[in-house]
């Protein structure tokens, strides 16, 4: 979702499907892709970037005009991507090859790779300079530098297993991790710590939480989506 241009990306396999926000209607297509996976947004520069994992890239494109006007080079099989305002870098997580590539927002340019030590999957920014992802075969949460580029913490995130959707309600520093043992972990982002977990459903794939209300969500290949209310950060 880019809430300033009230826009959302939907992405559907070798196409990303632009929807208004408010009039719920489709404006516009991003096409000619070959696996899509996810979509992320710098408003500032007006561009968007999507993680194609049959192809091995990013294909930039500008917000406006929909346009693609660049294909970059990532790691093997980019999956979950996302935008950090603290280096105004785009992150892929390459599941296949286990690392994660940052991409200058402005330039396009890569401007290097970090090692996740397994199969990444979804990550969160802090808006502080560090981010944070799934290790899906190792039941971890890796925390690395986005400017640095180097791992900072590598967490258990035990008795979840398989993370795969993760959310964060950067406010109270708390992340959101949907596990294949159908629940949904919360762990302190300062520590690694699982403070507590909710039961989920079956084959989760994304989590959300919305600081507005203190929810936070798990969508599951069940059909199922399991909302739980944050009373406090524990």
């Amino acid at each position: 979702a880019d809430s300033a241009n009230r826009r959302l990306y939907v992405s559907h396999g070798n196409e990303v499907i632009v929807l208004d926000l408010d009039s719920q209607q489709v404006v516009g297509r991003v096409t000619g892709l070959n696996r899509i996976h996810g979509i992320a947004i710098d408003a500032d520069a007006g561009k968007g970037f999507i993680s194609d994992g049959g192809a091995n890239q990013v294909v930039e494109f500008d917000l406006k005009s929909l346009a693609a006007d660049k294909k970059i080079g990532t790691g093997q099989n980019p999956d979950a991507i996302v935008y950090d305002p603290a280096s105004k870098r785009v992150f892929t997580m390459n599941g296949r090859s286990g690392d994660a590539t940052a991409i200058d927002a402005k330039s396009g340019e890569v401007a290097g790779n970090v090692t996740l030590g397994g199969k990444p999957e979804t990550a969160q920014a802090d808006g502080e300079g560090h981010v944070f992802v799934n290790i899906e075969d190792k039941s971890q949460i890796v925390e690395f530098d986005s400017k640095d580029l180097h791992v900072m913490n590598t967490w258990s995130i035990r008795p979840c297993q398989s993370p795969s959707g993760l959310a964060f309600d950067v406010e109270h520093k708390r992340l959101v991790a949907g596990c294949d043992n159908k629940m949904m972990a919360i762990v302190d982002a300062t520590n690694g710590k699982v403070v507590t977990a909710v039961p989920i459903g079956d084959g989760v794939d994304a989590n959300g939480f919305d600081p507005g209300t203190k929810l936070a969500f798990a969508s599951c290949g069940d059909g199922t989506l399991t909302v739980a209310h944050e009373d406090s950060p524990d």
